[in-house]
Order: structure tokens, then sequence, then C-alpha cells
């Protein structure tokens, strides 16, 4: 039997995204997500609770994020974790879990001046993120703290 290896997400964006190109002028975006659920405790009293995840968008959805994505948009991903690991500056091993995003939509009210909900439009990528599979690293940076 295969296994299922599927995330689905709607958060707010914690930064812009960061959007560099490899080579072959391969588009890719990274940013924080941060999604958050509401609980009552025993005595009644509402609770949050903040999770952040980072986000990788290859290609066109990376084009995407960096035309129409900021700091705090709502936004609905769907995609698959993956872990990579590389070596640092001083040769230690770090890890570091992602959800590669295959399906974007943006849930951002639109300011037409009709008043009501419309999400935005959404887009989908089928392409494999990188030939053969394998993710370079992107960038050695240490996660940030609350962002809005």
């Amino acid at each position: 039997m295969r296994g299922v290896n599927r995330v689905m997400l709607i958060g707010n964006l914690g930064k812009d995204p960061d959007v560099q190109y490899l080579e072959g002028n391969i588009a890719v975006a990274k940013f924080p997500l941060a999604t958050t659920e509401t609980y009552k405790d025993r005595a009644g009293k509402l609770i949050s609770q903040t999770e952040w995840h980072t986000v990788v968008l290859w290609r066109g959805l990376a084009e995407l994020a960096q035309k129409y994505l900021h700091k705090g948009s709502l936004i609905y991903v769907e995609g698959r974790l993956r872990t990579r690991s590389w070596d640092d500056r001083e040769g230690n091993k770090k890890f570091a879990t992602e959800i590669v995003g295959d399906n974007l939509i943006m849930l951002d009210k639109r300011n037409d001046g009709s008043g009501g909900y419309h999400p935005a439009p959404g887009v989908t990528d089928g392409a494999e993120p990188f030939p053969g599979g394998d993710i370079p690293p992107i960038a050695d940076e240490p996660a940030e703290g609350l962002p809005f």
C-alpha cells in the first residue's frame, strides 16, 4: 500500500515571500505561514494557539506569490511535507521540514467596491519542483518571531 503525504492549510503570511532564481531561471518562493486554532479551556476561557509553517512554492506559483502575496495575506495552500538537511558553516547538521505547495488559493477579500466576499482565483502547478526530486537549501536562516 502507498502512503499519503498531503497537507492543507489556511493561514496568514508572516512576511513577504522571499523569491530566488536557481539555474535555468527556476523561481522558488519561501515564506512563513501562521495557522491559528482557538478553543475553550475547562474554565471556559478562549485560548488561541498559533503554529508556524514554512511554505515553499516553485516556478509559476513562486512568481504568483511574488506578484500578489504580502505579509498578512490570507491563503489556502495545499501540498506535501518535505524534510531536507544540510551542513551549516560550522559543519553542524541542520534539518528543515517545509510544505512544498502545489495548489494555492488567495482568500483575501477583493477591494472592488461590491462589499461582498470574493475569493481570488486559485492556481495549480503540477510540475515536479526540481529535477530528480533533490531540493537544494534555499537559505540558512533562523525562524523569526511574531510578524504581525
